[in-house]
């Protein structure tokens, strides 16, 4: 066991499932969950733009994430108006990032108008949308957002000439135990972790938060070692802490990245 790499990973709502990969791929788990998923809890913003789209007054829907999806489902339902909603999305332009909310909506016997191919990114959401020749100009888009807000997308949809309304359906929190997370940071400071792997953008902002809350946001980032990506979306997070990716998982899913990274770095 003490010859195997340790393996740190910030994973909270699959820690278990990670934490198996790397066990099954040849690795010493070092899982610190760094998320925590809650509800808002005065979600008037989400309500006024569900309104809006129940009412018909929005003419493209943009789905980000299924859980996110699902949530906006939740939160019509609490207002009595997920019926409503579901009308009026059977004669939008239902545009989805990715497979999960995709498959949210077929189960309501919904159709996507439009798709982002892998990896999901709001670059491929947005090629997407030009290649099936959506026209945004004058169009009032609602986007469901899954946590942060995407500056990036909101300026792309903008500069065609849409009017973006935010559905903030969810947001993200520390964990309340944040023992396990200190641990995490200061064992990779000290030396004593071999691979870093991330999942999710919010993941290294709770780090470096943490970190700093710490005294050790810096020393964390010229320390952690051999950092693994997720996909190109948490990539572009990494770079912009000042992180060079060691390696990013093709297709961006856990699986792959956690043999992949092992396989790298046994080479």
């Amino acid at each position: 066991m003490a010859n195997l790499p340790i393996v740190c990973s910030f994973e909270s709502r699959r820690a278990d499932e990670m934490r198996q990969l790397i066990e099954r791929h040849g690795g010493e788990a070092m899982v610190a969950p760094s998320m925590r998923e809650v509800p808002l809890e005065d979600n008037q913003d989400a309500l006024r733009v569900i309104r809006q789209l129940a009412g018909g007054k929005v003419d493209c829907l943009i789905l980000l994430t299924g859980v996110g999806t699902t949530a906006m489902l939740d939160l019509a339902r609490s207002a009595s108006l997920e019926q409503q909603l579901l009308e009026r999305m059977a004669g939008l332009a239902v545009i989805v990032r990715g497979p999960k909310p995709a498959a949210v909506i077929h189960r309501l016997g919904l159709l996507p108008a439009v798709r982002a191919e892998s990896p999901n990114t709001w670059r491929e959401l947005m090629s997407a949308i030009d290649h099936a020749d959506v026209c945004l100009k004058g169009r009032i888009v609602a986007v469901q957002e899954y946590g942060d807000s995407s500056p990036e997308l909101t300026a792309a949809l903008q500069d065609r000439g849409a009017a973006v309304l935010r559905i903030p359906v969810y947001r993200w929190a520390l964990p309340e135990d944040l023992s396990p997370l200190q641990a995490a940071i200061r064992a990779a400071v000290d030396g004593q972790t071999n691979i870093t792997l991330f999942t999710s953008a919010q993941q290294i902002r709770h780090v470096l938060r943490v970190a700093g809350e710490l005294d050790l946001e810096r020393s964390w980032l010229t320390s952690v070692p051999h950092v693994a990506s997720v996909g190109p979306t948490c990539s572009e997070a990494l770079h912009e802490s000042g992180l060079t990716v060691w390696f990013e998982a093709d297709p961006p899913k856990m699986g792959p990245l956690v043999r992949g990274a092992l396989e790298q770095y046994s080479m």
